[in-house]
This record gives structure tokens, sequence and C-alpha cells, in this order.
């Protein structure tokens, strides 16, 4: 794989380049270095995520921190690529293969590099907020062309696959929580 390639596609993905995520819909070699980029963001959030947790929890807590934010990047990725693909193909009759939509959006992950910033005191926040963000536009942008169909479309796409992400995380924290006072009450703690 050529670094200086994706380093590029990595940019052009950022600066939401409609030509870009046109070209990798239709282009299966980009599949790895699709799942890169998505990998360069989870390391990019690891880092952030472990020395933050380092300077606020110690070192346990940062590497907690650490594996945290690698495996759910890469989670997400797969969860909101396909939940994103069923949506958008069952309720708004986009046209698209399970392969299109992971390759555009694992370049649309390409501005969560900047979670990396997350451990700067104040500060660090706001810059993985923002790539969040970015990235958010920037996969509204990769549903668009993957899904062959118009903004309002992706968009609603995009909100509705959030909102049962949300709602499955929300179920999965209470579970996890109920379970873990279970186990603090069985412990004795």
């Amino acid at each position: 794989m050529n670094t200086d390639s994706l380093i590029q596609n990595m940019i052009r993905a950022a600066k939401l380049d409609v030509d870009f995520f046109s070209e990798v819909e239709h282009d299966e070699s980009k599949n790895s270095e699709a799942l890169m980029v998505v990998i360069i963001a989870a390391i990019a959030s690891a880092l952030g995520n472990g020395v933050g947790g380092i300077f606020s929890n110690g070192v346990i807590g940062g590497l907690i921190g650490a594996i945290f934010g690698l495996v759910m990047v890469v989670v997400g990725y797969y969860l909101w690529s396909y939940l994103t693909y069923f949506i958008g193909v069952k309720l708004f009759g986009g046209e698209a293969e399970p392969g299109e939509v992971l390759r555009t959006f694992g370049y649309a992950y390409s501005p969560q590099v900047l979670s990396i910033l997350a451990f700067i005191p104040c500060v660090g926040w706001l810059a993985a907020f923002a790539g969040g963000i970015w990235s958010l536009v920037a996969g509204i942008v990769a549903i668009r062309e993957a899904m062959d169909f118009d903004t309002s479309k992706a968009i609603l796409t995009a909100l509705i696959a959030w909102v049962v992400i949300m709602l499955l995380l929300m179920f999965l924290g209470a579970v996890l929580g109920i379970g873990a006072m279970g186990a603090g009450a069985m412990l004795g703690r």
C-alpha cells in the first residue's frame, strides 16, 4: 500500500471531494485502504483517549481508555456501515452493495484522526468533537455517492442510523450498568 497515496486520499475525503467518493464507490481495489483509514482513525482515538486517561485516571485508566477507543471506532465503522446500507436500500431505495458503503464510509473516517488531540486539557475534546462532526458530514457525502440518491435522503439515512445506534448504545449501557451493579452487590462493593 502506497503511504503517499493513502494520505492524499484521506485529504481528498476530508475535503469532501465528491468525485473522490464516487471513484471509491466503484473501485474494489480500495477495500483494504478504506479499512486502513478506519484503523488509523482508531489508533488516533486510542492514543488520544489513552494519554488523556493516563492524566486523569492513571495508567490502567489510560490503557482501558485506549482499548475502548480503538474497539469502538472499528465496531462503530462496521455497525454504522451495515445499518446505513440496510436503511438506505430498504427505506429510501438506494442502489448499493455493502462493499460500496464500506469503502466510502472508511474514507469518511479520515477527519477522525483529530481525536489524537483529545488528551489536551480543556480543548482536546473540541478537536475530537470537530473531527467527529466533520466525519459525519463526510459520511453523508459517502452515503449519497454510495447509494446514488440525493442529499436529503442521505441526511435522513444518516439520522435514522444515528438514532438506532444511540438507542442500541443506551440499551447496552443499561444492561451493562445493571450487570455491573449486580456484580458489585454480589462482591459486597
